[in-house]
């Protein structure tokens, strides 16, 4: 699967720990191979045509899925899920 990122979601990677960087690599590499995994909790939003999946029990990815692949869109804690898609 093709991952692209938003310039936000670069901004918040970057703000993240090494050891929650390490993870989410981790889990990118699972989201690559089964976007459905189990580990990785995959589901819609309710109203949006956005999805997440979890990296820690604290931090989420926030995805569109488009015609070319995956377009991360966020990464951080639940309050993300608060922003404007």
């Amino acid at each position: 699967m093709n991952i692209s990122y938003s310039p936000q979601f670069l901004r918040s990677f970057t703000k993240l720990s090494l050891e929650v960087q390490n993870i989410y690599r981790t889990k990118e590499i699972l989201f690559k191979s089964n976007p459905y995994h189990a580990l990785l909790k995959t589901h819609k939003l309710k109203g949006a045509n956005v999805w997440s999946f979890s990296v820690t029990y604290k931090i989420r990815v926030l995805f569109v899925i488009n015609q070319s692949g995956s377009l991360f869109v966020n990464i951080g804690d639940h309050s993300i899920y608060r922003k404007d898609f």
